[in-house]
């Protein structure tokens, strides 16, 4: 019995000492409110320096909606940690609501806050200024198809048309001509099908001696030429005939002389009918291609096998001349292909302008973002309208201590370093009294507002070391004729450790206890970005509602 006393009373202690080395608290700063109004949350725990406190995370306060956590304050006293963690809840729907329990972990604990009602009242509607309409049925948006697919087609398409012509002018292997193929024959082959053709010749029966022997004569030099001295062609009969002779002398080749004699003979012969105007009966002319048919044979037996090594040096040779061929080949695509390069470039520069070419080349961003699929969406609440080139994600601003029980901030942010565009839409949302309401809700008090926020931005501009600041400042009026004040000039920005000109301008609007802004800044000198702020500034829609 008295052991069941003391485990009982130690159960206790342990109990006793975990109350009171860790706490949790929860409260709500509001257990009424509108539609779409946000309260805070707030979780409080009390533990030791040594405890790891992990707090509830995601949409774990159903029915009610999260729609901004705030960063986790942290006080130290007397070695304990005091932990205060707030979330931004909201509701759309009117009734009753309950926001149950949120488990917090501490330590190797879990721990319960209680739960917490909450009464979301309708917002009364005017039906003397606003009149009330059946809900817009659903409409189906086709979604705007990108055109990218078309211009890698039409890229791929003119490559190929180029490719095929360069291969079809330069690197095809063309069909030889007749006489490409003769010069393909070897010397011989080449005389003995030129004396065919001449045989299918009319000079005989036309008796056209002359040029029936300046055709022969031809044949024979132009084999001799190739085979045996390559002067034969530009040789007189005499100096031909003592070249032969000497080659014969020196075993140069095994020619007879019977067949010199014979190759003299009908080579003067053909001087006396070319120059003499001699005219030799048909027959002898026959006999005589006769002759130098068998001669062709004759010195083709006369010359000498050709060496290994010659035969290498021959093989060597037309590799050489294929390479050479291939070269040219391919210097001539080369020079093509910058040359269609250079006209296509000047071509569309000429239709496009020559810069708009190069940054489409070199893929200049802000062209890319000005060109490319924009975003209309809307940010915050109450909502801003906007189109922007890319959508703008949530940011988390941390306020100072001493405001966040008076004001609540929702930011939206696109910054793109490579063309210096940065977009920013915030709601800042005061927690007024009803005194401050109609104080804050005068005309003079709003113009002062917006004057007051505005000289803060450019204030902090200067403490993030801009100079040179412009300032002008005029009233602004949305498409849908909501009005707000616009400050906008340049500056000097020091990026990368130079000084680079910039633009800004800053959109303020202000109804009751919300001011809404839009912040934009952008590099100079770039006519893409200009049109970009250009349209972004003609988007900017607010709700009459909002405004009045």
């Amino acid at each position: 019995m008295n052991s069941k006393k003391v485990t009982l009373f130690t159960v206790f202690c342990v109990l006793f000492s975990i109350g009171l080395n860790a706490q949790v608290t929860s409260s709500i700063d509001s257990t009424k409110i509108k539609i779409g109004e946000q309260i805070t949350y707030k979780i409080k725990v009390e533990a030791d320096t040594t405890d790891l406190v992990v707090f509830p995370e995601g949409q774990t306060f159903s029915p009610l909606e999260v729609i901004e956590t705030y960063a986790i304050d942290t006080t130290n006293k007397n070695a304990k940690y005091s932990f205060i963690k707030k979330y931004g809840l909201t509701k759309f729907d009117s009734g009753s609501y309950t926001i149950p329990r949120q488990k917090v972990v501490i330590g190797a604990k879990t721990f319960f806050t209680d739960s917490l009602k909450v009464q979301v009242f309708n917002v009364a509607v005017d039906t003397t200024k606003q009149g009330l309409y059946d809900i817009k049925p659903i409409i189906e948006v086709e979604k705007k198809k990108s055109k990218t697919w078309l211009i890698i087609l039409i890229v791929l398409a003119a490559i190929g048309l180029v490719a095929f012509v360069l291969y079809w002018l330069i690197w095809r292997k063309k069909p030889l001509t007749e006489e490409e193929e003769i010069a393909l024959l070897p010397p011989y082959d080449r005389a003995k099908l030129a004396l065919k053709k001449l045989d299918e010749s009319t000079y005989l029966q036309n008796a056209e001696l002359k040029d029936y022997y300046s055709e022969l004569t031809f044949i024979i030099r132009k084999y001799l030429d190739e085979k045996v001295y390559e002067k034969a062609l530009e040789s007189t009969t005499d100096e031909l005939i003592s070249r032969l002779h000497l080659l014969d002398d020196a075993n140069q080749i095994d020619l007879g002389k019977d067949d010199i004699k014979n190759l003299e003979a009908i080579l003067k012969r053909a001087d006396l009918v070319k120059f003499a105007k001699s005219a030799p009966n048909v027959e002898l002319a026959r006999l005589d291609r006769n002759t130098i048919d068998i001669e062709i044979d004759h010195v083709k037996e006369a010359l000498p096998e050709p060496t290994e090594e010659e035969k290498l040096l021959d093989q060597q040779y037309k590799e050489q001349q294929e390479k050479k061929k291939k070269r040219r080949k391919i210097i001539t695509t080369i020079v093509a292909s910058v040359l269609i390069l250079i006209a296509t470039f000047i071509g569309f520069g000429v239709k496009y302008g020559f810069q708009y070419v190069v940054d489409t080349i070199t893929g200049k961003e802000s062209k890319e973002l000005l060109e490319g699929n924009w975003v209309k969406s809307d940010y915050g609440f109450p909502p801003v309208s906007i189109t922007t080139p890319k959508v703008l994600k949530r940011e988390t601003v941390e306020l100072p201590e001493e405001l966040k029980d008076k004001i609540s901030n929702t930011t939206f942010r696109y910054l793109s370093a490579a063309s210096g565009i940065d977009i920013q839409v915030s709601t800042t949302m005061f927690n007024y009294s009803e005194e401050e309401k109609q104080q804050a809700a005068s005309d003079e008090a709003v113009a002062n507002e917006l004057l007051k926020a505005s000289e803060q931005y450019l204030r902090r501009l200067e403490a993030e070391g801009a100079s040179d600041i412009t300032v002008k400042r005029d009233k602004f009026v949305t498409p849908n004729n909501a009005e707000g004040l616009k400050t906008y000039g340049s500056m000097k920005l020091i990026i990368d450790g130079d000084s680079e000109s910039s633009n800004y301008t800053i959109l303020l609007f202000k109804s009751e206890n919300v001011r809404q802004q839009i912040l934009l800044q952008w590099k100079g000198n770039d006519t893409y970005v200009d049109q970009i702020i250009e349209r972004i500034l003609n988007s900017v829609e607010l709700t009459k509602e909002e405004k009045e």
